[in-house]
């Protein structure tokens, strides 16, 4: 795909479909996806993408926030919005009145959406989170019964969802067995209680791969729709496909004498005469400055590595090795054989992060169908 742009992101939108359907194979029939789209649909682009979900058959989409639910609700309505993030006071009226699903943790939040919701006259369907050891968000599992009949008990307000949260699923077996095992026994409280929960979800991006014996009538995937695996220790296999590929230009390709310090604070001495090209890509794109000295690109299917430190609106590659490199040619920074995987790992951090770190000024570039 040729584009003028100096630093742009594609999205293959035919990738995506194929990650949800693989997704629902994977949680088996009948079980509800809840797609998780926080932080600008992990760097892909949050409307397009929702559009694109809408069109193949998402059944809920999780946000972390009010502005992302309502960008949603701009693109079509109808379609039901969990907020994983808890509501702050002045957005629950906001809340209540464009119908999106809250997540409360506690009875003093659910008496603020009762008023709100009795007041408007309008039912929130609201969903219970559980802390089982993620420490962030959610009612104790002491206390979980106590905030269900307190929800029960308010006319305008609906128990939709009971979920937790996975702390380690990628590293920690035991440990996410113990939350799984402490979810169930709250489950088994409110059934002998004689409640019913419509919808009961534990298992993010993770836990789909790893975990599959704990999903129970709803999953939560994330960054596993966009086609990365979620790293960590335990071995997984999986067959999903990324959707996003990140590239920029060379600028221009210079000749470097042996000796030469290159780019700030002169961290990179060049060993021996080298040929080097400035590429039009840096941290204010959102490519991580963690990743100077240590990060690989590709140019003309050739792995280059990154010299010196990454700056705002460049960077630099070893391109010695690649003959004819040139003032225009396209880099893959995610891309190829370099994953987002990889670039986390040569910065020290985690693909989440190197994703939702793309910037605003790079612009996505959508192929493989429509995108709204």
């Amino acid at each position: 795909m040729r584009t003028s742009h100096r630093c742009w992101a594609e999205v293959d939108l035919e990738a995506l479909r194929e990650n949800l359907a693989w997704i629902r194979h994977r949680a088996g029939p009948r079980i509800k996806v809840i797609t998780v789209v926080k932080a600008d649909a992990y760097g892909h682009g949050l409307k397009p993408i929702a559009g694109l979900l809408m069109q193949s058959g998402t059944d809920i989409f999780g946000v972390a926030n009010l502005i992302e639910a309502q960008a949603i609700r701009s693109v079509g309505k109808g379609w039901p919005i969990l907020m994983l993030g808890a509501c702050l006071p002045d957005e629950i009226e906001a809340v209540v009145c464009d119908d999106i699903m809250p997540t409360i943790s506690s009875v003093a939040e659910a008496e603020k959406f009762s008023a709100v919701a009795t007041k408007a006259n309008k039912t929130v369907l609201a969903h219970v989170k559980i802390d089982t050891g993620m420490g962030r968000l959610g009612a104790p599992p002491e206390q979980a019964f106590q905030l269900i009949r307190k929800i029960k008990a308010c006319p305008f307000l609906k128990l939709q969802g009971i979920y937790t949260h996975l702390a380690a699923v990628e590293d920690d077996a035991e440990f996410s067995r113990q939350q799984i095992d402490v979810f169930k026994t709250v489950l088994g409280e409110i059934k002998a209680g004689g409640i019913r929960v419509p919808m009961v979800h534990a298992n993010n991006s993770g836990a789909i791969l790893l975990e599959r014996s704990s999903i129970f009538n709803a999953v939560r995937p994330g960054l596993l729709v966009f086609g990365i695996i979620p790293p960590g220790q335990r071995p997984v296999e999986c067959t999903v496909r990324p959707a996003l590929s990140w590239k920029c230009r060379v600028s221009l390709v210079r000749d470097v004498p042996r000796g030469s310090r290159l780019s700030y604070g002169g961290t990179f001495i060049a060993p021996k005469n080298m040929r080097v090209a400035t590429l039009s890509a840096g941290y204010g794109d959102g490519y991580l400055r963690a990743g100077s000295n240590r990060a690989q690109v590709l140019i003309r299917g050739k792995r280059c590595p990154v010299v010196g430190r990454i700056t705002m609106d460049q960077m630099l590659a070893d391109v010695s090795h690649v003959p004819k490199v040139a003032a225009g040619d396209e880099v893959a920074l995610i891309g190829g054989n370099i994953s987002a995987n990889d670039v986390a790992a040569w910065a020290g951090t985690i693909p989440w992060e190197v994703l939702t770190a793309i910037t605003y000024r790079v612009p996505r570039v959508y192929r493989g169908g429509q995108a709204a």
